[in-house]
């Protein structure tokens, strides 16, 4: 039996897939109401404005990162294992057919506006993001692990772009390899 999905749950959905496909901008209502089959006065009950979806989709994202991210370190013992599982699983994701860059550099290079609303969530996941790298690079050993923490941030967001511009053949391809050569320079 066809579980039956909510009509807000459609709209959010069907705006997610598009949004991370095409981009913010190149998606409006009408398309978002006309492939979820979901009429515009009832995605306009649940989501007053544009940008109301668009940062709900930036809140669940950074919501999907964070728990993908616990998912993805929980068996790695120590720091320098986090980071390495994170790096290793951020190249198996960027080299797929899937991934079309980060949804919080694509926000951000389409509503360079910082103070966007989409802008303003972007730019908190990163800083969330940074600090993380922070933590652990300090916690392995890192001499520096602001610098490392920055070197990684990098490299991580360097690996998406390539993804969204390039496709799964990207030079992300060595990402894994990239990240373990900084880390152990840095410890």
């Amino acid at each position: 039996m066809k579980t039956k999905v909510a009509p807000k749950d459609k709209v959010f959905q069907t705006a997610a897939r598009l949004f991370y496909q095409h981009g913010y901008r190149a998606i409006g209502v009408d398309t978002i109401a006309a492939e979820s089959g979901i009429g515009k006065m009832t995605l306009y009950r649940h989501y007053p404005s544009k940008d109301d979806l668009i940062v709900a989709y930036l809140k669940d994202s950074d919501e999907l990162f964070w728990n993908g991210f616990e998912q993805i370190t929980k068996d790695a013992i120590t720091p320098r294992e986090k980071l390495l599982a994170f790096f290793q699983s951020l190249q198996d994701y960027v080299t797929t057919p899937e991934c079309y860059g980060c949804p919080f550099l694509n926000v951000a290079t389409e509503y360079p506006e910082t103070d966007y609303p989409g802008h303003q969530v972007a730019l908190e996941h990163k800083q969330t993001v940074r600090a993380q790298f922070r933590q652990l690079a300090k916690e392995a050993g890192a001499r520096k692990p602001d610098v490392l923490a920055d070197q990684l941030f990098l490299l991580m967001d360097g690996a998406y772009m390539a993804s969204r511009m390039f496709g799964p053949q990207n030079p992300a391809a060595h990402l894994a390899a990239a990240a373990q050569t900084l880390i152990d320079s840095a410890l």
